[in-house]
């Protein structure tokens, strides 16, 4: 019999401002960020009106992280410095690998009734993927599988295999789970983990109950270790995003993009900006 795994914490995403000016609620990264290793940040930039994010994030650099972007209404312009360009619209995904560095810039535009819904979400790098080459995957709606169950219940399939069906995004260097799950009002859903993992649920949509604690949108939790984790719809349905990846334990130096494993580190990094030597590759690589 599965060991259910318990709610170390529910956190309610918080209003913040990044970019040019684009309004936000952010779920992971105001707190210890080593309590969600290896995840460092996630973004809900979910938002009907065109002031809350034309302004995009223009030019800025990353360094020692990747990130995956996740769609659901409108679309983002994507550009970098060594020549990769697109657009991802609704259900499409993107993940890029920084790596030893990259400036890029991500613009969003809303649909035609001005609504732009997405997610960000940024998994860190281990101390010896800090420097590796930067990449990118892009993948529309159409390539991510769609599992629906029985008792309607329905999985995409973003990272990780689930009932036999692996997503998109592989080659993820933490190797990290990432659905996106529909569950009907009245019914009990079970979802396998891995022993061990750090496992993260956020929702978008609805309501459900874990244990006894009501969880709706904007709520992230963060259970504690065990096999399972059970959750359950009374009145309404849910919809959330489940993210699971197996610890780093490395240190953590972060200021800004920037994500290495020591003060030492982040000053070169800077350094480097204000040198004009921070790119270290002309062409990042891409499917």
């Amino acid at each position: 019999m599965s060991t259910y795994r318990s709610i170390q914490k529910i956190v309610k995403a918080r209003a913040t401002i990044e970019g040019a000016g684009v309004h936000l609620q952010r779920a992971i990264g105001f707190d210890d960020p080593y309590q969600y290793d290896p995840f460092l940040l996630l973004d809900d930039f979910r938002s009907d009106t065109r002031a809350d994010y034309i302004k995009g994030f223009p030019w800025h650099p990353h360094r020692g992280i990747e990130t995956i972007t996740y769609v659901l209404k409108g679309r983002i312009a994507h550009g970098d410095n060594i020549g990769n360009r697109g657009t991802i619209g609704a259900g499409d995904i993107q993940w890029m690998t920084a790596g030893s560095g990259i400036y890029h810039q991500e613009m969003p535009d809303g649909d035609s009734d001005g609504a732009m819904y997405g997610f960000q979400l940024w998994a860190n790098l281990p101390a010896k993927d800090k420097m590796m080459d930067p990449r990118y995957r892009g993948f529309t709606a159409k390539d991510i599988p769609e599992i629906k169950k029985d008792d309607g219940t329905v999985v995409k399939v973003i990272a990780g295999t689930y009932d036999g069906i692996t997503g998109p995004v592989t080659d993820v260097v933490t190797s990290p789970e990432y659905y996106d799950i529909l569950i009907p009002q009245g019914k009990e859903y079970i979802q396998k983990t891995k022993k061990g993992s750090t496992v993260i649920f956020y929702v978008f949509d609805g309501e459900a109950y874990i244990q006894t604690e009501k969880v709706q949108n904007r709520n992230l939790i963060l259970f504690a270790d065990g096999e399972a984790v059970k959750i359950t719809t009374k009145e309404h349905p849910v919809r959330f995003l489940m993210m699971s990846g197996m610890p780093i334990k490395e240190p953590i130096a972060w200021y800004g993009p920037i994500v290495m494993n020591s003060e030492a580190e982040l000053r070169t990094a800077y350094n480097e900006l204000e040198e004009g030597t921070f790119v270290k590759v002309k062409k990042a690589k891409a499917d």
